[in-house]
């Protein structure tokens, strides 16, 4: 849009100053052609009105508002939206492509099964592979290690440590080859996996992360790693299919283990076993179909080449500095829905940019005619265009942009009310008065709220609601999914 104005423009100004000067020679000159005097009075005014209601001020301000509003209306959801280019992206999204760990998972994942292969027992299992994965940043490696740590196994410095993106790690330990990861990356070192297969398998379908462990080229037993879904991951996910939107999961998790994930989001299509290198080839494939638009949903390092690739990369807040670099749109909490919510705001700032251009151009076609009469006194002129900015400055601020969710009716009551009662919750991450507005914004969404207040100094939110239809945990879970700590 902003590329269009640009081109218009460039038309559009010596166009309004060909018209003033030639309103201005028309006037003086023209009257002699039927025997008046040159009417030079009316020929200034002509020419000035022209000028003053061809000034394209509400053209230059009909974007920037909209997006301004847009973004605020962003952050009062806990969404960050980095680039003008994302919000008129953002309504014609056909597809969204979600990681699984982190972004569809809470991306707290747990060590839930060890299963050692003789000679090896679970403690041995457990201080091999926590020694080898200490040094590795993947949150996989982190529940392994904190699980050794909580049962009290002295884990021993590993040498050589080396990483294989997408498929494990390797390193000494005391003087052992010790190899963690896929069932691809062993294969592929040369060790048989059949004397784990079974529990491989069994540990897969219960929906569980499951990795190998080996030592000098033997197999030595399983680890299964659960992560739990986020609670609106399938709400989001149904509301995304709602808007004819297709919905891709993609994960460098084996199959069995990504289904199990997609099946309780309710996901259809699912790319498992895919390398980080290959995500961003997935988008580009999706990209190629016809008039597909595609948003990338993702948290980690891995994330990054896709977020970038993408229409729209669109990072989880919590993750990783790289992929919240390489995305045009950050979510400051866990929320998924705000997939849904960055959508709206991305057509409803449209929406209001088409609005506003319309209203600009109304006054300024409308008006340049009019002035090359030389009739209207240049002062009227100003008066018109003073409208025609206001008129784009009340579209723009004078209304909501989206549609409030409103409770059902029987919330909706003042909350000194018999059915209300009034709870307040501290939260430690208030910092000012624009958190405290971000976080009433929000609860105020919710159903059965009624009157919401906070304090910034005291740091501190009221919330009166109707305990049929809310709850003190689920205001408190509203409050954690936008990113702020509850005491």
């Amino acid at each position: 849009i902003v590329v269009l104005v640009d081109r218009v423009l460039k038309i559009y100004v010596p166009t309004v100053l060909m018209i003033a000067l030639a309103a201005l020679v028309f006037w003086g000159l023209a009257p002699e052609a039927w025997s008046n005097q040159p009417n030079w009075v009316r020929a200034v005014y002509a020419a000035v009105t022209v000028l003053v209601m061809g000034y394209p001020c509400a053209l230059g301000m009909a974007t920037p508002l909209a997006l301004v509003r847009g973004g605020g209306m962003a952050a009062a959801r806990g969404i960050l939206i980095r680039s003008g280019e994302a919000f008129q992206i953002l309504k014609d999204i056909s597809h969204v492509v979600l990681d699984k760990t982190g972004t569809l998972t809470e991306g707290k994942p747990r060590l839930v099964a060890a299963v050692a292969i003789d000679p090896y027992d679970r403690v041995g299992l457990l201080r091999l592979a926590a020694a080898a994965e200490a040094p590795s940043e993947h949150l996989l490696a982190s529940a392994i290690v904190t699980a050794a740590e909580a049962e009290g196994i002295a884990v021993p410095a590993c040498r050589d440590f080396t990483s294989i993106t997408g498929n494990g790690v390797a390193a000494e330990v005391e003087g052992r080859r010790v190899l963690v990861g896929t069932a691809r990356f062993l294969i592929g070192e040369g060790v048989p996996i059949g004397p784990a297969e079974a529990a491989l398998r069994a540990q897969e379908a219960e929906a569980h992360t499951a990795v190998l462990l080996a030592v000098d080229g033997a197999v030595a037993g399983v680890l299964a790693i659960a992560d739990t879904l986020k609670a609106d991951a399938a709400d989001a996910v149904a509301e995304l299919a709602r808007r004819g939107i297709a919905v891709v999961m993609v994960t460098g998790d084996n199959r069995l283990t990504a289904e199990a994930i997609a099946r309780q989001a309710g996901i259809g299509e699912v790319r498992a076993e895919v390398l980080p290198g290959e995500k961003a080839n997935i988008i580009r494939a999706l990209q190629k179909k016809k008039g597909a638009r595609v948003a990338m949903v993702g948290d980690g390092i891995n994330d990054a080449p896709a977020l970038m690739q993408a229409d729209v990369g669109m990072a989880i807040g919590a993750g990783t500095d790289i992929a919240i670099e390489s995305s045009d749109v950050v979510f400051i909490g866990p929320r998924l829905g705000a997939v849904a919510d960055a959508l709206d705001i991305g057509g409803a700032s449209t929406r209001k940019t088409v609005q506003n251009l319309c209203l600009a151009f109304f006054f300024n076609g409308l008006g340049v005619p009019l002035a090359t009469t030389g009739l209207i006194h240049p002062a009227w002129a100003m008066i018109a265009m003073a409208f025609s900015v206001s008129a784009v400055l009340l579209n723009s601020f004078g209304g909501r942009m989206l549609k409030r969710r409103e409770a059902p009716v029987r919330a909706i009551a003042d909350s000194t009310g018999d059915k209300f009662i009034e709870i307040t919750i501290a939260v430690p991450g208030i910092h000012c008065a624009a958190c405290v507005e971000t976080i009433s914004a929000n609860l105020a969404l919710e159903d059965g709220v009624g009157r919401v207040s906070g304090d910034a100094k005291d740091k501190t939110i009221t919330v009166a609601f109707d305990p049929a239809l809310a709850s003190t945990e689920k205001l408190r879970a509203a409050i954690s999914a936008i990113g702020f700590e509850v005491a």
